[in-house]
């Protein structure tokens, strides 16, 4: 059987480093370079003309940055996954990313075998963050304004009723989401099928007016539907 290929589009504004990831990427198996951008106005341009899998965006450009790049073409391709790419993993503009629609990231010096595996876990739909990184982001999504003191340090409790005409299951999705699981460890975890899973999605979705599941997580914490219930 032939493997599906990911078709992938770098973002760069350093020719060093924007031509190295390519070559890199030229060595993977599974997957394509389809085109290579020197700032975020040209990836923009490059993925209306391209339709990439996924998007491999540098967060500090000209002209256009990494964050407006990734909410421009998440807007207008929602198909098209996003990775950044930061020289430092506690880039402040790695959280503005994830809220603009980027799966995950990748840090420059990331070699070979990170790469296909962030690459991978965006096209199958799971978040390409490493823990340390998921942990940061709930923590920064859990804090809420007039809020202090240990409370404010842990996610709050999914409430009883639940927001948006959720049903429990999707609640349950949304929690498991949250926590960073893949369709396919969602599936395993409720004993069903993935594709009852991406039904789910797909309906707690359109009711909670999320784009993708960086906003999901957002959304899951800001109502407390998270799997720390008290």
């Amino acid at each position: 059987m032939t493997e599906a290929v990911t078709r992938v589009l770098v973002a760069d504004d350093q020719t060093v480093v924007r031509e190295g990831i390519v070559m890199l990427l030229g060595l993977l198996p599974g997957i394509e370079v389809v085109g290579a951008a020197g700032d975020g106005e040209e990836a923009v341009a490059l993925v209306e003309r391209y339709h990439p899998d996924v998007v491999l965006m540098d967060l500090r450009m000209p002209r256009c940055d990494g964050v407006e790049a990734t909410r421009r073409i998440r807007a207008a391709h929602p198909e098209t996954e996003v990775v950044v790419l930061t020289t430092y993993a506690d880039d402040d503009s790695l959280f503005p990313a994830l809220q603009a629609g980027a799966r995950g990231y990748l840090t420059k010096d990331a070699g070979a075998e990170e790469i296909a595996r962030v690459v991978a876990d965006v096209r199958a739909g799971a978040a390409g963050l490493s823990p340390q990184v998921q942990l940061r982001l709930l923590e920064r999504l859990s804090e809420q304004p007039g809020r202090s003191g240990p409370a404010a340090e842990r996610p709050v409790a999914r409430p009883r009723e639940l927001p948006d005409g959720l049903t429990v299951r999707e609640a349950e999705v949304l929690a498991l989401i949250a926590e960073g699981l893949s369709n396919a460890e969602i599936a395993q975890r409720l004993f069903v099928s993935q594709a009852t899973v991406k039904t789910h999605i797909n309906n707690l979705f359109a009711k909670t007016a999320v784009r993708d599941r960086a906003q999901a997580v957002a959304y899951a914490f800001r109502h407390g539907i998270t799997g720390t219930q008290q």
